[in-house]
């Protein structure tokens, strides 16, 4: 170990006993020392960013603890990269840097085939891979219904003018109602028309794990430039970094980098970001800074459409009448509508008979028998009750409190829309309720699904318990 590494261990020691860990390991462990030069220490962040953060938030507590470990060296010079050079040419002249260290090089060397020049980093090849992007996820194949028009309009100027229009594009909404179909095209479209850019597609999972290795490994940096060098990036699922304070740390900062260099950010999430919780304040603000825009679910012609366009496209002959039938089996997720079509198709393959419409409701009476004992308004009242963990009896009593009376409308609301209940007996289910209570119920609901998200994504997602998504 060099004098140097010695300086820096038992500075970094002492840091580490006075700061919260998870910032210890955000900004000075990512610090790498590089030199002690005319009297100061210099030390090198990985980004301007993290070096704006360090001079503004750690510098005191860098040159209290170099000062503790030698005491003749009283200040602490912190640059990046793109710095060192003109940071060593005017910081004095009082002869060259001692102790510095090869990796902190100017880019000068060979690489291993002695032909000059840098040797790509290994991560570079993760950039544009020919398996990233779903071939059949384009622009093309996307049906567009009132649901997801706005969607599809953004994310078609994005990929036209990327960096520059509706950054970050944030794109929320249930569970297979086309994000990640969205977010393909993007990707297809722009590797076609735009190979020379850096684009990276990656679910908040494997982001995730990602950092976990690096974080395993004791070094950050290449993990850091693999995401910070980009000219897009998408991540799919962003509300699955909830509760882990690490990878949001690490996210922010890697916003700030891209968004600040106009490199193009897409994030996908099955809920608007203020509904992610917990998630920092900061880059709550950073998600809704761009365009948030709201995936829902398709009517009945538009899955209809949806289906006829994947007929088309796997050459299955089957009639209207039967993806009619089956369009209308599946309200909230396009994912499971098509596969009741595949299902269809296999077993009139597996039997040897055409696709009639008799044949697609026997290949299917499972899911439909299944999702027939569902609705009733017992299931509704019982799936309520375990989202909001309330009993039966204080729905369907006369508390006025209002931890109870939000999940009764819902109630209320979902059995009228979901049931051909007539209302006197919707309200002789709640405590022999006025039929005109249960008018109020829905349409309150239904006033509030069209001015808060919050409200339509909790419908949604009980929906999605009823049908048992």
């Amino acid at each position: 170990m060099t004098e140097l590494d010695k300086i820096w261990k038992s500075m970094t020691d002492i840091i580490q006993t006075e700061i919260q860990a998870y910032r210890f390991d955000v900004w000075i462990k990512t610090l790498e020392p590089l030199c002690i030069h005319d009297g100061r220490l210099v030390v090198q962040a990985p980004t301007a960013a993290n070096k704006a953060v360090v001079v503004q938030n750690f510098m005191p507590a860098l040159k209290e603890a170099l000062k503790e470990v030698h005491p003749s060296l009283t200040e602490v010079a912190v640059i990046v990269q793109e710095e060192l050079e003109d940071y060593l040419g005017k910081s004095g002249g009082k002869g060259a840097p001692t102790e510095a260290k090869s990796a902190a090089g100017t880019g000068t060397g060979k690489d291993e085939a002695g032909k000059g020049g840098k040797k790509p980093p290994a991560y570079e090849l993760a950039y544009n891979a020919s398996n990233m992007f779903n071939p059949e996820y384009t622009f093309d194949d996307f049906i567009v219904g009132k649901g997801n028009q706005f969607v599809h309009a953004a994310a078609e100027s994005v990929a036209r003018e990327s960096g520059t229009r509706y950054n970050p594009l944030f794109i929320y909404g249930g569970v297979g109602l086309g994000k990640t179909h969205i977010v393909h095209a993007v990707g297809n479209y722009l590797r076609d028309k735009r190979p020379e850019l850096k684009v990276l597609y990656v679910t908040c999972e494997n982001f995730v794990n990602e950092l976990i290795e690096a974080i395993r490994a004791g070094d950050t940096r290449e993990f850091r430039a693999k995401y910070r060098k980009l000219d897009v990036l998408m991540i799919d699922d962003i509300q699955e970094i909830a509760n882990k304070t690490r990878t949001q740390e690490e996210i922010f900062h890697t916003f700030n980098d891209l968004h600040s260099a106009n490199k193009q950010i897409i994030i996908t999430s099955d809920k608007p970001p203020r509904d992610i919780t917990p998630l920092e304040e900061r880059l709550r603000t950073r998600f809704e800074w761009g365009m948030t825009a709201d995936m829902q679910p398709p009517d009945l012609e538009t899955r209809i459409a949806i289906l006829q366009k994947k007929s088309e496209r796997k050459r299955y002959n089957v009639k209207d009448e039967v993806l009619a039938f089956l369009a209308a089996q599946v309200e909230n997720n396009i994912r499971e509508m098509e596969g009741l079509l595949n299902r269809v198709v296999c077993y009139a393959s597996l039997v040897g008979k055409t696709v009639t419409l008799d044949l697609a409701k026997e290949a299917v009476k499972d899911y439909v028998n299944k999702n027939a004992e569902t609705l009733t308004a017992e299931a509704i009242i019982d799936t309520v009750c375990k989202y909001y963990s309330v009993t039966r009896e204080d729905i369907i009593g006369k508390k006025k409190n209002k931890e109870i009376v939000l999940p009764r409308m819902l109630c209320i609301y979902l059995i009228t829309e979901m049931l051909s209940l007539p209302l006197t007996k919707i309200g002789q289910i709640f405590g022999n309720r006025d039929h005109t209570t249960v008018i109020h119920s829905r349409d309150k609901i239904a006033a509030e699904i069209k001015s808060d998200n919050k409200i339509k994504v909790i419908v949604q997602d009980m929906r999605n318990l009823i049908y048992h998504k």
